[in-house]
């Protein structure tokens, strides 16, 4: 089974960052059909998604956002082009690398 994991630094501190998660699950859940469930923290939130042949997990911290994601058989022939997807999502939604 194709894991995924992508990693991105910011500078939001952990409330921008919680926004910015909050934007990503809606995306998630209205264009992707996932399934998601957030479970804050005090120093880091975690959101578990899922949905037919995907899952995995966001965490969020005040200075990074770490996503991994499992992709079943049929999806894992296109890992390349899904890992560009999110990856380009993210770049969008905290903007310039720290």
């Amino acid at each position: 089974m194709p894991e995924l994991k992508i990693e991105r630094e910011h500078a939001l501190g952990l409330a921008g960052a919680r926004t910015v998660a909050e934007r990503w699950r809606e995306q998630a859940q209205q264009e992707w059909g996932m399934t998601c469930a957030s479970e804050p923290g005090e120093t880091e939130d975690r959101m578990r998604f899922e949905r037919s042949g995907v899952s995995g997990q966001l965490t969020v911290t005040s200075t990074r956002f770490d996503l991994h994601l499992k992709l079943g058989f049929l999806l894992g022939a296109y890992s390349g082009k899904i890992e560009e997807k999110i990856r380009a999502n993210l770049d969008e939604l905290l903007g310039p690398v720290a």
